[in-house]
């Protein structure tokens, strides 16, 4: 599940270590939530039956950056993950790319409503989101159609996420074996992160709409690491560490 947010654009860059910027939409930064549920996770080579499921959560903002060689590069920068799995939390950032901090879920999915609620341990961050299958985006969103949106979140599948050295970044890339989204009518959201207003001041950020993937094969894969130069910037809680200044 994404929930997304339009976000302005300076705001944004402002929030974002280099080399990264928002990749915009209509001149909006698109900011979210990802809502994944793990099942039979396992190295690719073992069976089925001895995967692993769980609960998790990543808060992330769609981002563009160009590489050593000048190529234009997009994915997602991760502020924060979270997870009901202490494996996740105890092996994340040591054995496979990923510091994940331990979190609470409450998940409700009957195939056609969900709803979710997420609170960390480390009490920072909570989460509520109630919604229907839907197969059209509000009239208030900026991307106009479920096609569109599909597009832009298509290409994100690389994420570079926050780790406890503010200088360096872990990644993972998303494999999916197919890409089928729908829309969430949504009659409740809210998220601790992105009602802050040190970090998102009044007027600067509003939902934009919510997406649903369900029984999606995909493989997860270690991808190269970042350097990156931290930006002096208000306290991000979700971080591991404040940001640092470059």
């Amino acid at each position: 599940m994404l929930v997304n947010f339009r976000v302005d654009a300076a705001v944004m860059q402002k929030f974002l270590p280099a080399p990264f910027r928002p990749k915009l939409h209509r001149g909006h930064a698109v900011a979210g939530i990802c809502l994944i549920r793990l099942e039979h996770m396992r190295p690719v080579a073992w069976p089925a039956f001895t995967g692993l499921s769980s609960e998790n959560a990543a808060h992330r903002i769609a981002v563009e950056w160009e590489d050593a060689s000048g190529r234009t590069c997009e994915g997602v920068y991760i502020a924060r993950r979270d997870t009901a799995s202490r494996l996740n939390h105890l092996a994340g950032g040591r054995i496979f790319p990923g510091e994940h901090h331990l979190a609470r879920f409450q998940v409700a999915d009957d195939g056609t409503k969900v709803d979710f609620a997420m609170r960390s341990l480390d009490g920072t961050v909570s989460i509520q989101v109630r919604g229907l299958d839907t197969d059209v985006l509000p009239e208030s969103s900026c991307f106009g159609a479920l096609t569109v949106s599909s597009h832009f979140f298509e290409g994100g599948s690389l994420g570079h996420s926050v780790t406890s050295n503010p200088c360096r970044l872990d990644a993972l890339r998303l494999k999916t074996m197919a890409w089928r989204v729908r829309a969430l009518a949504i009659e409740k959201v809210e998220s601790s992160f992105f009602a802050d207003t040190a970090l998102f001041p009044a007027g600067s950020i509003e939902f934009d709409h919510a997406l649903i993937m369900r029984d999606i094969p995909h493989e997860w894969h270690q991808a190269e690491g970042m350097e990156v130069r931290p930006r002096p910037c208000a306290h991000n809680p979700y971080e591991t560490q404040p940001c640092g200044v470059s």
